[in-house]
Formats: C-alpha cells, structure tokens, sequence
C-alpha cells in the first residue's frame, strides 16, 4: 500500500483480520527511526544501489524495513538544492526591496510574503532561520535576518534517499519485502504508460461490453509495450520503448505511381518503404529486424 493511504484507521483495519501486508510510511516516521537510520551496523546490499535494515516494531507483531536508495538521495539532494535557490533568490529579491525603500514598511505584509516564498518551497523551508528586525537607521525601519539551520541540514543528510517500509510478515527476506513494495511502482508506472505514452485514456462507456472492450484493448497495449521493452532489454538498447518507437515512427513508405502505357486508364501504383538511415539500421540489426523493400500493392484502381 502507498504511504499516502496509510492511516491508524486503515492499519488497524488490516490488522483485525488475517491479513498481510506491506506499507509505506510517511516521510514523518523517519524521525523515530533516527538512531537505528545513523547506526551503520546491520546494514544489508540486496541491490548494487539499495541497502536495507530490519527493524522490529515496538509492540512485536510488525517489522520496519529501513530502505536507503543513492538513485533517491541524489533526487532528494536536487530537489532540497533547488528549491534551496528558489527560497534564497526570493530572500535576496526582499532583502534588496527593503534596502531601497523610500518609505517604512508595513512588517505583516513582509512576513505574509516570507510565508508564501517558504509554503511555496517546503521542502527546503526548514533549512532557513528567517526574522525581520527592527532598524530604526533605515527608511523601511526593518531589516531581513536570515541564517542557515545546521540541524536540519544534518538531519537531510543523513535522511535524504531513505525511506521506511512496514510489515506483519516475518517470514519473507529484506529482499523480498522490498520487491514487493517495489512492485508499487510498476502499477503506477503502467498507469502513467497507460494515459501518456500510449494516449489511452479512461473513456466513460456506458454499457458493459464497451467498457470490457476498453479494458481489453489498454491491457493489450499494455502487454504489447511489455513486449518490446523486454526484446529491446535483451538487445541491449535499454528499457524504453518510447524511445525505440520515436526513432521507427520516422520510417515512412511511399506510393509510386506509373500510368500503364498499353492502357491509358490504368495506372500501375507501387508502394515502397524508404530506406532507413544508419541509427535505424542499427535498431533494427540489435532487434533482428528486417524491413520490407515493398509492402503488398493495392489492387490496380481505374482512372
């Protein structure tokens, strides 16, 4: 289950009967884990990028799988360093406004503005200490302070890339309860494939067999572009076929049309598929593909 549908009423709810279960808990249940996240014993590889560590829960019946992921801390650090520089270019912007102002400034409206900056950019707002002092040499008779939090700082390296996965199942291996809460990611990733890349749509049909033949065509889509990332994976051009079906979607046929010279009338029409450059060729060499010279010709039409 997603950390997002995780509430007390839900696992309670999965508790009272016999059922099993992996969660994903919210980012705010990092912090009771905070001793055991900086302890670099017990620490377990079971990806050349994921290490993980178990945890019993305090009441016993639950395990708490810590996951710490360098692909999600190196998106974490980005995403703190960004909005890190949206927070500090608005800073820079007040604290110029408040140097040139010709007359005081109201102090609510500051720190309303302060507030939207810091709502805007949450996830780095913490990492600032922001405070209007009064400056009875200047004009605006405030001045903007701002310093950097070394707390939060320590607490985002240590935290960034980790996240906690929680669990009644005490027989399986750390390996294998995160590639189940992993699993996850693939059905929301097949959804995105569903309505972006492959532009199915939910369409509100209104009798049953439509709807049926809906879900039937997405999930034929959907095993057809299966198809091609696994025979694109095997020939070692990676896993996306977005990328594969952009650079085949340039590959056209054209019609050659020649009037026959013993009848007038009739014209001889000829369809050909145009050569493919080199980058083409290459996929097609990886995939063990061969393209036709000609497609099969339309009947002869009269003129």
């Amino acid at each position: 289950m997603d950390r997002g549908m995780v509430s007390a009423e839900n696992i309670e709810w999965l508790q009272s009967g016999d059922r099993r279960y992996v969660l994903g808990t919210p980012r705010s249940e990092l912090r009771r884990w905070s001793r055991e996240i900086a302890d670099k014993n017990d620490w377990q590889q079971i990806r050349e990028d994921v290490e993980v560590k178990i945890c019993r829960g305090p009441e016993g019946n639950e395990t708490f799988l810590l996951c710490r992921s360098s692909a999600r801390l190196e998106k974490e650090r980005a995403m703190h360093e960004r909005f890190s520089k949206r927070i500090e270019t608005g800073l820079e912007s007040l604290a110029r406004r408040i140097a040139r102002s010709k007359s005081p400034l109201d102090r609510g409206r500051l720190e309303r503005q302060i507030g939207r900056l810091l709502e805007r950019n949450s996830r780095a707002a913490g990492r600032y200490n922001i405070s209007l002092l009064d400056d009875p040499h200047s004009v605006a008779k405030l001045r903007l302070h701002c310093s950097i939090s070394t707390q939060w700082e320590d607490w985002a390296r240590l935290s960034e890339g980790t996240y906690i996965l929680r669990t009644n199942i005490d027989q399986w291996s750390p390996e294998e309860l995160w590639k189940t809460y992993v699993q996850l990611a693939e059905a929301e990733a097949a959804f995105r494939i569903q309505k972006s890349d492959l532009a199915i749509r939910p369409i509100w049909h209104h009798k049953a067999d439509r709807i049926k033949a809906h879900i039937f065509v997405c999930f034929l889509s959907y095993v057809l572009w299966k198809t091609l990332q696994k025979w694109q994976s095997r020939a070692g051009l990676g896993d996306s076929p977005r990328t594969i079906l952009t650079e085949f979607s340039r590959i056209h046929c054209a019609d050659i049309i020649l009037a026959l010279a013993e009848d007038p009338g009739r014209e001889l029409r000829i369809r050909c598929v145009v050569r493919p450059d080199t980058e083409q060729a290459i996929l097609l060499q990886r995939l063990g593909l061969t393209l036709p010279t000609r497609l099969s010709p339309p009947p002869v039409a009269k003129m």
